[in-house]
């Protein structure tokens, strides 16, 4: 069946009127919502937003009504209206929607019909059926009419004008080639026509609502017409693009004068333009989250009478002008917030702006939130996750770790994000740009994030958390988790050697050696102790050349308090080794070999005014090594001990509870090539202890645990943990 289509006059029969507008409607009164007193600028963003009715956050102004605003969701899917008086919000579906200029009146159409609705009150005043197969489109609507175009009208009247009160006319004074049109914004008595001519480009005219006729059909001519429009009943202004420069042209209605300012380059798709008496207002959107400064992010005033610039918001989202002729914008400022901000001139006065609804959101960058764990354990080799949660991506944010004993820090740079605003370092526990692992202790961190829209000071904030590793290091004397390593040279001087634990999770050295003192060639045998003394730091004790046993207390810094005398009589023993915990209490003991080939064993008491308590007798037969070493093969201080005999070969010793040990076991031989062997505790955070062997010509080699009793370490590697260093008579 083939259904004939009516003309422009049938068609125009077929439209209905429901319901004439109110007489309340029929006025133009601004938003029901007062303007609040502008708050003082020591007020506080919170009593700003407080003040006035809120606005639903995400939400894009579309249009302004008498006593609302017409909004769409982010997706630009779902339409609402929000009471000016109380922020109430009425979803209106998801058909586009838009106000006409007259009261609450909104077009709201699709492919079958547009109906004008008065959103005050739920009715509808106007329905227009529309059918693009058919050729009639919907192209607009102003007041109280909507605009559609029948493709199949005769030349010239193409666009039809249907009222309230049941009238369709054509719309005249157009040229005869117009095309493609679309109606768009609109006071109480006039409204813009977008065409296309033959011409390249689109024209504009301006439309006569009282008539339906085109009354200046070229107001531009089409060649450089691209972006916005605004119209005032004194003013209509439209964006014009010639090559890469980007103006304004503003003409006024009764004088039919021009003026063309200039507003940058290639800007004419986020140029938002507006009227308010004798002056123009331009803005580019987007600067909330624009990443570069630029001067036309900030809504400004163009004076049309002496050129002068006012700057009334730092930026804007979007903006309509109400039916009583005042301009609307979603924006904001850093004084009072995101919102929606009313435009308003007085007679011969610049605008002026004043927050009439609020997101209660900030304009400024803030720390929304952040997650940093109260007590950070680097016991581990995973990095710890630090995030922190600004109100915007945009943003170079630093963040410097600072441990508050040494000052030393940690410091990150991010670059900016697109949403979700989440900045978060992986820190690995290091310090000094990675040449240092980080210390035990008292942290604080800074965040400083500069807004790269330059929009807003830069933002910073301050927070604190600890360091504190589930066990201490048994070579570990300055409290940063990673060995350290005590080597004497000729001269008698003492250095300690710092190691770190790098970002790629190898340990390195720092290049951090520092003396320890001199003098300490009084005593013939120096050895890292581990914790005696009941503090988490590294201790060492050392035998003088009379046989008496020396205390030093480490002091958590990588030095060691004054000296504490353990007792004399320690020169009948030929082999000494300490750091591990043998009988499984807790406490560091210390194994020595005497001249007659006993071993013996000083449990640790935690104490460091009596250390150890009376020797116990482990067994005979020792005489036949030249080097013992503690060690513990689980990454603990428990009680394995590695023994070299005096042909070279190495032996493992496992400790069993009750201070005793299992049978050898044979780990290999060639191990004669090594000065000393030390059990270095776990270097390379796998967990399992090491063991470093110092060679000759001062060559280092780490030979890392395996887990595994029956092959204990890996192959050996030269160390780049301790550098090679001559003139150094021993190491511990």
């Amino acid at each position: 069946m083939s259904h004939a289509r009516p003309s422009g006059r049938r068609f125009a029969a077929a439209v209905t009127v429901v319901l004439a507008v109110t007489a309340g409607l029929t006025g133009t009164p601004g938003p029901a919502q007062a303007a609040p007193a502008v708050p003082s600028a020591a007020a506080a963003l919170q009593a700003a937003s407080d003040s006035v009715p809120p606005f639903p956050v995400d939400q894009e102004l579309i249009g302004v009504t008498a006593s609302g605003y017409v909004v769409r969701d982010a997706a630009m899917r779902i339409r609402s209206w929000v009471r000016a008086s109380d922020g109430a919000v009425t979803e209106l579906g998801e058909d586009p929607v838009r106000a006409t200029g007259q009261g609450d009146l909104v077009a709201v159409w699709n492919d079958d019909r547009a109906d004008v609705r008065d959103l005050a009150s739920g009715r509808t005043v106007l329905s227009v059926p529309t059918d693009p197969t058919e050729g009639v489109d919907f192209v607009g609507a102003a007041g109280e009419a909507v605009f559609t175009t029948d493709r199949d009208a005769t030349a010239g009247a193409e666009l039809w004008m249907h009222t309230a009160n049941g009238t369709t006319v054509a719309v005249t004074g157009l040229p005869a080639d117009a095309r493609d049109h679309f109606v768009l914004n609109s006071t109480a008595d006039h409204a813009l026509v977008r065409y296309k001519t033959d011409t390249p480009g689109r024209s504009l005219a301006l439309l006569d609502l009282a008539t339906g006729a085109a009354t200046v059909p070229d107001l531009s001519n089409g060649s450089n017409l691209a972006g916005d429009m605004a119209l005032s009943r004194t003013h209509a202004a439209w964006v014009e693009r010639d090559g890469a420069r980007t103006s304004v042209v503003v003409r006024a209605h009764d004088t039919g004068e021009t003026q063309r300012i200039p507003v940058g380059d290639n800007l004419s798709t986020t140029l938002e333009i507006g009227l308010q008496g004798d002056y123009l207002t331009y803005v580019r959107k987007g600067g909330l989250t624009a990443g570069a400064p630029d001067p036309l992010h900030a809504l400004t005033a163009y004076n049309l009478k002496d050129g002068t610039n006012t700057k009334l918001l730092d930026h804007v989202v979007s903006a309509d002008t109400s039916p009583s002729g005042v301009l609307y914008v979603r924006g904001g400022t850093v004084a009072e917030g995101e919102g929606i901000y009313r435009v308003a001139s007085g007679e011969g006065d610049a605008p002026t702006t004043t927050l009439v609804a609020s997101t209660g959101e900030p304009t400024e960058l803030t720390l929304r939130r952040s997650d940093v764990l109260p007590v950070v354990d680097l016991s581990s080799d995973t990095s710890e996750a630090m995030v922190w949660y600004l109100s915007r991506g945009n943003a170079e944010v630093k963040v410097i770790l600072r441990h508050e004993r040494t000052g030393e820090t940690a410091e990150f740079t991010l670059e900016p994000r697109a949403q979700p605003a989440r900045f978060s370092i992986a820190w690995p526990g290091d310090l000094d740009r990675g040449t240092l692992s980080a210390y035990n202790g008292d942290y604080t961190w800074e965040l400083s994030a500069r807004p790269v829209n330059g929009i807003g000071p830069v933002l910073t904030r301050t927070g604190t958390f600890k360091v504190e590793r589930r066990q201490a290091a048994p070579h570990d004397f300055n409290d940063n988790g990673s060995p350290d390593l005590l080597a004497r040279d000729s001269s008698g001087h003492l250095w300690r050697e710092d190691s770190h634990f790098s970002r790629e999770g190898v340990l390195d050295h720092t290049g951090h050696t520092a003396l320890v003192g001199g003098g300490w060639n009084v005593y013939d045998r120096i050895e890292a102790a581990a914790n005696l003394g009941g503090a988490p730091t590294g201790d060492l004790v050392a035998r003088d050349k009379d046989g008496v046993l020396w205390l030093y207390l480490g002091k958590g810094d990588g030095t060691f308090a004054g000296r504490s005398r353990i007792g004399g009589g320690w020169g009948v023993y030929d082999k000494i080794t300490a750091g591990s915990d043998l009988d499984n209490d807790g406490k560091a003991d210390l194994l020595a070999a005497d001249n007659n080939g006993v071993l013996w064993l000083y449990r640790g008491t935690g104490n460091w005014r009596a250390p150890f308590t009376d020797r116990t007798r482990v067994g005979g037969g020792w005489g036949i090594y030249d080097q013992l070493t503690a060690i513990g093969l689980d990454g603990a201080m428990t009680g394995d001990l590695v023994a070299r005999d005096k042909s070279g070969v190495l032996w493992l010793y496992r400790g069993l509870d009750g201070g005793t040990f299992a049978a050898r076991t044979r780990i290999g031989g060639g191990w004669g090539a090594y000065q000393e062997t030390v059990g270095i505790g776990d270097a390379n955070r796998d967990g399992r202890a090491d063991l470093l062997a110092y060679g000759s010509h001062g060559t280092r080699y780490f030979y890392a645990g395996t887990g595994d009793w029956h092959a204990p370490f890996a192959p050996r590697e030269i160390s780049t943990l301790f550098p090679a260093q001559q003139n150094v008579t021993s190491v511990s």
